[in-house]
C-alpha cells in the first residue's frame, strides 16, 4: 500500500518499518524464480551488477512467485491462530518449497511475513490521515489507545529486533549465492563447509518467523485485552541468539571466501597491469582494458612493494641506510626513472652479483637508471634465522637499491614473474621505463655484452649495438680487465688461452713468448680458463702466477672474472639466435661457434690480435705444430706488426688427419643449427643428444 495513495504497492514485499531501516532488495525476487528446474542460470557477477542498476518490474513478477507468496502467507497465519507446534509448521513450510533453493525458501517465507508485518504498520500509522487505512484498522480492531501501550511497544520492538537478525542472516545467505564462479569454485572445500551450513540456519531463520507472525496477528487484535506472554518473550530472545550463534560460522567463512576473492582481484589486477605494460606497444589493446599505463612508474612499483604506512621500502645500498623521502610517497626516488628490478631468490650466484656489482660501479652511464632488487622468497612459510642471514648478506653487498624485506614483494608480482617472466632460480633484470612498461623481461645478457653502454636495453638498442660490432678483440674481453684495454691503445699483440692441461699450457706459453722475444713483438698474454672452471683449472691459475708463465685474473676473483669471459659468449650466442641470426648467415655467430668448441677441447687453444686491427686462433695441438716449426716462416716476420697475420696463415695451412672434436651449445635458446662445420676440416659434423648431471 502507498503511503501517500493508499493504493497497494508491490513494494510492500521489500520496503519496511523505517525504524527498522532494513530492505531486502531486488535481489530476492532474482533468487525466488530460481527453483530446482528453472531454467534460469545463476548470475555472473557483471550480470547481478546490471541487474542491481536495471529497473526492475515488480508487475511483471511471475504469476506463480506471486501465488506462492501468498499461500506462504496464509499458511503462516492459519497455522499460528490455530496453534501449530512450531517445527511441524517449519517443516510443513519447507515442504511446501521444496522445489526452491535453500536461499529462496528463506527469502520467500520472510516476503511471506512482510506481508503481515507492512499491513499492520502501514494501517496503524496511516490511519488519521487516510480513509481507507482507518477502515481497516476499525475491522481489525486496531484501537487508536490502547492500556497497554507499553507493554505492546516492547513486544513489537521485539519483533523488530528479531526480524532484524533474521534479515541479517539472511543477506549472508545471499552473499554466498552472490559470490562469483570465476573466483570460487562451488566444489572446493571451503564453500562446501560454509553452505554445509546453509539449510539448518534456513530452518532456524523460519521458526524465527513463525514465532514472530503470532505476536503481530495478536497485536492487531489484541486492544484492551492484551497480555504480555513470557513465555513468547523468552522463545523470541532465545532464538534472536540462536540465529546469532549459528550465522557466525557461515560469516567467518564468508569473510575468508571474500578475502580469497579480493587477493584473486587483485592478482587478476596486478597480471592484467603487468601484461599490459609489457604489451603495451598495442596502443588499440591497451584501449580496451579499464585501467591504463600511467605518467610514471609509480603505479606498477607500488603493485610489486607492498609497504605499510610507517615502513621504509627501500634500502640504499650505496649509503647503506633506508631511503627516507620528504614525500609522503617513499617509493618517490624511482619516480620516472629507468629501474632495472633484479629478480632473483636467496640464492643469486656470488659470481653474478659480484660481475654486476663491477659493471654498475665502473660504467659512467648508471645515473640513467636505478637497479632494484626483489628478493623472492615463499611467502607461504616464515624465513628461516639462516635465510633472513643470508637476505642481510646479500643487501649488504650491494651497491644499489634493495626491497627493504622479501615479505614487502607482492606475491601476485612473484607468481606473475614466475609464469610471464619466466623466473626461475637463475636471475633476471627487468627494465621498466619512465612510464612503468617493462621494455625487457631479461636484460642480463644485454649487460653482461656491452654493460651499460646497452643502456635503456631495450631489443632496438641491442640490434643497433650488434650493427655497429665486428669481430675483434674489443668485442671478445671488453671491459673484462682493465689491463687488456691498455695494451689494446699501446698496440701490443695479445694472447688470450684457456684449457686446463697445465703441460700443454707450460709447453704453449714458453714457446710463444721464445718467439715473440725473437720477433721482438710487444706480446701480453692472459689465461682465461674454462666455461665451467673446476679445481683444474684453479690449480692451473695457481701455478701459472707461481711460475709467472702469463697474466691471469685476480686469484681472489679468478673465478668470478673467468665465469664473465664465457657467460659473455653464451650471451652472445642467446643474443644473435633471439634476433634470428645463424651459423651459417652470421660471421660473428661462426667464430662464436668456434669458440665453443675449442672451450670442450681437452688440451687448449689460444686467440691472437693485435690490437684491434688483426686476430687468428687455434686448437692446441695445431698452435704446437705451427710454434715448433718457427724456424720454417720467422723470416716472413719481417715487422713486429706482421706477426699475427703470418701465424695467421700458418695455423689455416695445417690440417691434422686425426683430431677430435665436440661441442656443448648455451641452451638457453633451444636453438640447436642443423649443420655444424668442424672448425679443422671443414666436414659437416655428427650430431648427438647429451644429458649431463654435473660440470666436471
Amino acid at each position: 500500500m502507498d503511503p501517500k495513495t493508499g493504493t497497494c504497492s508491490s513494494n510492500l514485499f521489500v520496503s519496511y518499518n523505517p525504524s527498522l531501516g532494513l530492505q531486502l532488495g531486488p535481489l530476492w525476487v532474482q533468487l525466488c524464480l530460481h527453483a530446482e528446474g528453472d531454467q534460469v542460470s545463476v548470475h555472473s557477477e557483471s550480470s547481478e551488477e546490471k541487474s542491481f542498476q536495471s529497473a526492475y518490474h515488480y508487475s511483471d513478477m511471475d504469476k506463480r512467485l506471486a501465488n506462492t507468496i501468498n499461500k506462504i502467507t496464509t499458511e503462516i497465519i492459519c497455522k499460528c491462530s490455530a496453534g501449530g507446534e512450531a517445527h511441524s509448521v517449519t517443516i510443513a513450510l519447507l515442504e511446501t518449497l521444496s522445489n526452491y533453493g535453500w536461499d529462496a525458501k528463506a527469502v520467500i517465507t520472510f516476503a511471506a511475513f512482510s506481508i503481515s508485518y507492512g499491513e499492520f504498520w502501514l494501517v496503524k500509522n496511516l490511519r488519521a490521515k487516510n480513509q481507507l487505512a482507518k477502515d481497516i484498522a476499525a475491522l481489525k480492531y486496531i484501537p487508536e489507545t490502547m492500556e497497554h501501550k507499553e507493554e505492546m511497544k516492547k513486544k513489537f520492538q521485539a519483533v523488530v529486533n528479531l526480524s532484524s537478525a533474521v534479515l541479517t542472516v539472511i543477506h549472508i545467505i545471499i552473499k554466498f549465492k552472490e559470490l562469483s564462479t570465476k573466483y570460487v569454485n562451488r566444489d572446493s572445500p571451503e564453500m562446501v563447509t560454509a553452505t554445509a551450513h546453509i539449510p539448518m540456519t534456513v530452518y532456524w531463520i523460519i521458526r524465527s518467523i513463525l514465532a514472530c507472525a503470532p505476536i503481530l496477528v495478536n497485536l492487531d487484535a489484541s486492544g484492551h485485552e492484551f497480555i504480555t506472554s513470557s513465555t513468547e518473550s523468552l522463545e523470541i530472545s532465545s532464538l534472536a541468539k540462536k540465529l546469532s550463534h549459528i550465522s557466525q560460522p557461515l560469516q567467518d567463512q564468508l569473510k575468508k571466501l571474500n578475502d580469497s576473492i579480493d587477493g584473486q582481484k587483485e592478482g587478476k589486477y596486478i597480471v592484467e597491469y603487468l601484461t599490459i605494460a609489457s604489451t603495451s606497444q598495442d596502443k588499440e589493446e591497451e584501449k580496451h582494458f579499464e585501467f591504463h599505463i600511467d605518467k610514471d612508474n609509480m603505479k606498477i612499483l607500488k603493485m610489486i612493494i607492498c609497504a605499510g604506512e610507517k615502513q621504509m621500502p627501500i634500502f640504499d645500498g650505496t649509503r647503506r641506510i633506508n631511503v627516507v623521502s620528504l614525500s609522503q610517497d617513499r617509493l618517490e626516488i624511482l619516480r620516472m626513472k629507468y629501474v632495472l628490478l633484479l629478480v632473483s631468490d636467496l640464492d643469486l650466484p656470488h659470481e653474478e652479483l659480484n660481475i654486476l656489482s663491477l659493471i654498475y660501479n665502473q660504467q659512467s652511464m648508471r645515473h640513467e637508471y636505478k637497479v632494484l632488487w626483489l628478493p623472492i622468497v615463499d611467502h607461504a612459510t616464515s624465513m628461516s634465522p639462516t635465510q633472513e642471514r643470508q637476505f642481510l648478506d646479500l643487501r649488504s653487498s650491494m651497491p644499489w637499491y634493495s626491497v627493504d624485506h622479501p615479505s614487502l614483494v607482492n606475491p601476485r608480482a612473484i607468481t606473475y614473474a614466475r609464469e610471464s617472466w619466466n623466473f626461475n632460480h637463475m636471475p633476471i633484470l627487468v627494465v621498466l621505463d619512465p612510464q612503468g612498461i617493462v621494455t625487457n623481461v631479461n636484460a642480463l645478457p644485454i649487460m653482461w655484452i656491452w654493460g651499460s653502454v646497452a643502456f635503456p636495453f631495450t631489443k632496438e638498442r641491442e640490434l643497433g649495438l650488434w650493427r655497429g660490432s665486428a669481430w675483434d678483440i674489443e668485442l671478445l674481453v671488453d671491459s673484462i680487465d682493465p689491463r687488456i684495454q691498455e695494451w689494446i691503445k699501446d698496440g701490443k699483440t695479445i694472447c688470450l688461452y684457456g684449457g686446463e692441461d697445465i703441460d700443454w699450457i707450460w709447453r704453449f706459453t714458453t714457446t710463444v713468448q721464445n718467439i715473440a722475444n725473437t720477433l721482438r713483438v710487444p706480446l701480453e698474454m692472459i689465461y682465461v680458463g674454462k666455461s665451467n672452471p673446476n679445481d683444474k683449472v684453479k690449480r692451473c691459475h695457481e701455478i701459472i702466477d707461481r711460475e709467472k708463465l702469463s697474466h691471469i685474473f685476480p686469484l681472489k676473483d679468478y673465478y668470478d672474472y673467468v665465469w664473465y669471459f664465457w657467460v659473455r659468449l653464451a650471451s652472445m650466442w642467446n643474443s644473435k639466435i633471439q634476433h634470428g641470426m645463424t651459423v651459417e648467415t652470421d660471421k660473428i655467430m661462426q667464430e662464436i661457434f668456434t669458440m665453443l668448441m675449442y672451450d670442450r677441447s681437452e688440451q687448449g687453444w689460444a686467440v691472437f690480435s693485435r690490437g684491434i686491427f688483426d686476430m687468428t686462433k687455434g686448437k692446441g695441438d695445431i698452435l704446437l705444430t705451427v710454434l715448433d716449426n718457427f724456424r720454417q716462416w720467422q723470416e716472413k716476420v719481417d715487422h713486429p706488426d706482421k706477426f699475427v697475420p703470418v701465424l695467421d696463415a700458418e695455423i689455416s695451412g695445417v690440417h691434422l688427419e686425426h683430431h677430435r672434436i665436440h661441442l656443448i651449445l648455451p641452451g638457453q635458446t633451444g636453438y640447436i643449427p642443423e649443420r655444424v662445420v668442424c672448425s679443422e676440416c671443414g666436414r659437416t659434423m655428427d650430431k648427438y643428444v647429451m644429458y649431463r648431471c654435473c660440470t666436471d
